[in-house]
């Protein structure tokens, strides 16, 4: 097993405050990532077998869910919203901008471990598309001359 003897008692430590192991499973998700920064394959199966459910409903919601990485992540998080929205008023031209700036492609990290890009679904910012988040803070009405003065504040 993978997890910390510490880790895997917390973890039964949240599925206990639950009324079924499946209940535990997001906040058990967020603990193991905040410790070890995304969730392996190897990872997951053992929570699956600390939960006792199955691996691939463990595997499904990590990745249903776009706040879960199941591979390394740079420093800074990039998501870059591409839903139809943000289609239509430029997120194309938003995630291009970004792989020139990066030298990367969506899925990728820099070399230097600083960023790494990912396209989400939606960020539920409509009203102000094009839209990214850089660790959790939401960047609404993308240009590229803003995307170059938000990426410089997470150098």
């Amino acid at each position: 097993m993978e997890l910390s003897p510490k880790l895997i008692k917390e973890i039964n430590e949240l599925a206990d405050a639950c009324p079924n192991k499946k209940g535990a499973l997001l906040p058990v998700l967020y603990l193991v990532q905040k410790e070890y920064g995304f969730l392996s394959e190897s990872i997951l199966k053992d929570i699956a077998f600390i939960l006792n459910i199955p691996e691939v409903f463990v595997f499904g919601v990590t990745t249903f869910y776009t706040m879960f990485h199941t591979s390394e992540q740079a420093k800074n998080i990039i998501s870059v919203c591409t839903n139809i929205t943000c289609s239509l008023l430029g997120s194309e031209h938003i995630i291009k901008t970004l792989e020139n700036i990066l030298k990367i492609k969506p899925g990728e990290m820099t070399k230097d471990k600083k960023f790494s890009l990912n396209l989400v679904e939606c960020l539920g910012s409509c009203g102000t598309a094009p839209v990214m988040m850089v660790n959790g803070d939401l960047h609404e009405n993308l240009t590229e001359e803003k995307i170059k003065r938000i990426l410089d504040t997470y150098k």
